[in-house]
């Protein structure tokens, strides 16, 4: 109760404002941290890994792989399983499938981070609100003192005002950098685990990137040394 009153007395008529956005924000940046910590870990390349061990064919390994990724609760293996399930259905509609529940799950990741970004917009506004209504209120005192004016009231009333505005741009500051490195990670997490699905979505079509590489690697070599082969032989025969 105490504290309210110092907070009260340091901001005036702004206390209250204030104090709601600074534990909006602080509320806010907490959840969000501890949300993107929990569904950023998405163990892509061990699952991707794990998908192209099983046989594709085989009906009971991917109903297996379907039941162990739905009971997990990062956002990857969900997907994972809604994908599998649909393994049938042409990739297209598969395609537009997972393309809506990841639009629905981008959602979840980038919410309350809008709000971050309006409370670091509005909040230094309220706070110079409040100096101005500060100042006034000072102002009106002065005009009512009949004495000399001192130097210290001026300082006094002056740092009152003040403060406001202060404690208006240590809301925003958090706010606004919270807001915009939470949108980097949250897009992070989003790429990644678009990225997971592409290589699920094309393992399941028999495409397998890896596979490619190795087979153009592999090519390389003998094409150049054939190459070879065919110009030595076109070389003899102009020399006959």
């Amino acid at each position: 109760m105490n504290m309210l009153t110092t907070i009260h007395s340091q901001l005036g008529l702004m206390a209250l404002p204030l104090t709601l956005l600074s534990l909006l924000t602080l509320t806010l940046l907490l959840e969000r941290v501890i949300f993107l910590s929990i569904n950023s870990r998405t163990s892509s390349h061990y699952l991707i890994g794990k998908i192209r061990n099983i046989d594709v064919n085989s009906t009971h390994a991917l109903n297996e792989l379907i039941q162990e990724q739905a009971t997990k609760k990062n956002t990857l293996s969900k997907g994972v399983a809604l994908l599998l399930a649909h393994k049938n259905f042409a990739k297209p509609l598969r395609e537009q499938t997972v393309s809506i529940w990841l639009a629905r799950n981008r959602q979840q990741y980038t919410s309350g981070l809008r709000f971050l970004s309006v409370i670091g917009a509005i909040s230094p506004l309220i706070g110079l609100l409040g100096t101005v209504l500060g100042l006034i209120e000072m102002f009106k005192d002065l005009g009512t003192t009949t004495g000399a004016i001192a130097p210290s009231d001026l300082a006094k009333g002056l740092g009152l005002a003040m403060s406001t505005t202060a404690a208006g741009l240590i809301i925003a500051v958090p706010a606004i950098f919270g807001s915009q490195i939470l949108q980097l990670w949250a897009e992070r997490s989003i790429a990644k685990i678009e990225h997971a699905l592409n290589h699920c979505n094309l393992y399941l079509e028999g495409i397998s990137l890896e596979k490619v590489t190795n087979e153009v690697i592999h090519r390389q070599p003998s094409t150049d040394i054939s190459d070879s082969i065919e110009v030595t032989q076109a070389h003899e025969a102009k020399t006959v």
